[in-house]
């Protein structure tokens, strides 16, 4: 779709004893999206598949995505299938996959062991002792599940499902897989993801989402689903595909090409560059929560960064504000401003009392001519920053801006900017065999 805003593909991981058709109805309310589902080792068209351990079947997805040569895509994991999800998303973070731009996990396996009573457990492996699940064991699968009765005819493909499944990869998870725990190399992640539970759900219902999962995501967003309990995609398929699209949408809002991410996908880039970039191309929080700036002054930032920057679907001001949370920067200072936590706040509070209370209010070219003012320090009103002071704190954050911009993949792939590609993991770096202006090798990207 070029340079510019791209909906992500959309790959669907399944539950326990469920299928890639499992997400059918799901499917069926996301048009204008491309939406993969896969089918997990041993289950609906992989059931003669093998490698049922949690890393395996990690392993396995991984492969397959590379396969779709999908330049953005989006993770959506149901039960069994939200545990693969996450040790993805931190793949991805670690440089290993490149492309994800989002999660959404759904009555989600924690990356922790998880929470399952161990009665019915040991009722559910019984089930395959003599073979695969039997009829009326799969229809008392699929009913402990629901809320409500499904339609007929999404019962009765539900209850095949069941059946379909492999007993070794059935018994396998609820052994081994279930109670795997991945908590530590899981950590916390930057990916954004939407958190749904069924609100008549047990063992993976509200409490647990919030107490396993949410902890492992930095920006999480939960959402409970009324009439819902375990099997969602099942259930409320109105209101899966709603918060799917809703949150693909907003995590694919600053692209990048797919000429770029092939590029940083290859081998002439380093993992430790690869997992920096894949976190610099984490879409914003929408939502985002100041931690330095009151939330009016984040309001002003945007206003003013929106002024400085050409930039498209980045909240700049978001990241200079998590910059300066985390004591970030570039290292130095103008002697006759504070430090810089508080040369904003006095900053962004000046240009408000200059714009008669709310900058971000004024009209853009109003907006403007105050910056000029700003530049040229021609004004007299008393203000929390000296003329002196503003102009120099204006400086910094026109310098602070374009820097967190210009790192931004999809900025590098604007300004034709390859120079991070020049070397991998090998011992013998690529580097470049052409030098003079205007001259391209046929690896990179075209301008």
């Amino acid at each position: 779709m070029g340079r510019g805003v791209m909906r992500p593909t959309l790959f669907f991981l399944h539950a326990l004893g469920g299928s890639a058709r499992s997400w059918d109805a799901v499917i069926a309310r996301l048009g204008a999206f491309d939406c993969r589902p896969l089918d997990l080792n041993g289950f609906g068209d992989a059931s003669d598949a093998t490698g049922f351990t949690v890393e395996e079947m990690a392993d396995t997805i991984a492969e397959q995505i590379r396969a779709e040569n999908a330049d953005r895509w989006m993770l959506v994991g149901h039960s069994m299938g939200g545990k693969i999800a996450t040790i993805l998303a931190q793949r991805s973070e670690a440089g290993r996959l490149s492309g994800l731009a989002g999660v959404v996990l759904m009555a989600a396996s924690p990356p922790s062991p998880e929470p399952i009573d161990d009665e019915r457990r040991t009722t559910m492996i019984d089930w395959v002792k003599q073979g695969p699940v039997g009829i009326e064991d799969a229809r008392d699968f699929v009913d402990q599940n629901i809320a409500a009765p499904l339609p007929p005819a999404v019962y009765d493909a539900a209850v095949a499902d069941v059946q379909r499944a492999n007993p070794q990869a059935w018994r396998a998870w609820l052994e081994q897989g279930y109670r795997e725990d991945w908590s530590d190399q899981v950590g916390t992640l930057n990916t954004p993801a939407v958190i749904i539970a069924g609100a008549e759900d047990g063992d993976l219902g509200e409490a647990n989402q919030r107490k396993l999962n949410v902890p492992h995501y930095t920006h999480a967003r939960f959402q409970s689903i009324a009439g819902a309990a375990h099997l969602l995609p099942f259930e409320q398929p109105d209101s899966v595909a709603h918060l799917i699209r809703d949150h693909a949408h907003a995590v694919g809002a600053a692209s990048i090409p797919a000429d770029y991410e092939r590029l940083i996908a290859s081998d002439r880039v380093s993992a430790r560059t690869r997992a920096t970039l894949a976190e610099r191309a984490i879409a914003d929080d929408p939502d985002y929560q100041p931690k330095i700036v009151s939330a009016k002054q984040l309001e002003t930032l945007r206003a003013l960064v929106d002024r400085v920057i050409p930039q498209h679907g980045i909240d700049l001001a978001a990241r200079i504000d998590t910059q300066l949370a985390g004591g970030e920067g570039d290292g130095w200072r103008f002697a006759a401003l504070p430090v810089d936590a508080d040369a904003y706040r006095a900053g962004l509070d000046t240009l408000d009392t200059l714009a008669n209370g709310a900058f971000a209010k004024l009209a853009g070219e109003d907006r403007d001519a105050l910056l000029h003012t700003i530049e040229a320090a021609d004004w007299s009103a008393k203000t929390p920053l000296t003329l002196e002071q503003m102009t120099l704190w204006f400086e910094d954050v026109r310098a602070d801006a374009v820097r967190l911009w210009l790192a931004h993949p999809a900025t590098m792939a604007r300004v034709g900017y390859d120079g991070f590609a020049i070397g991998g993991d090998g011992v013998r770096k690529q580097g470049y065999a052409l030098t003079a202006a205007e001259e391209r090798e046929g690896w990179e990207p075209a301008r």
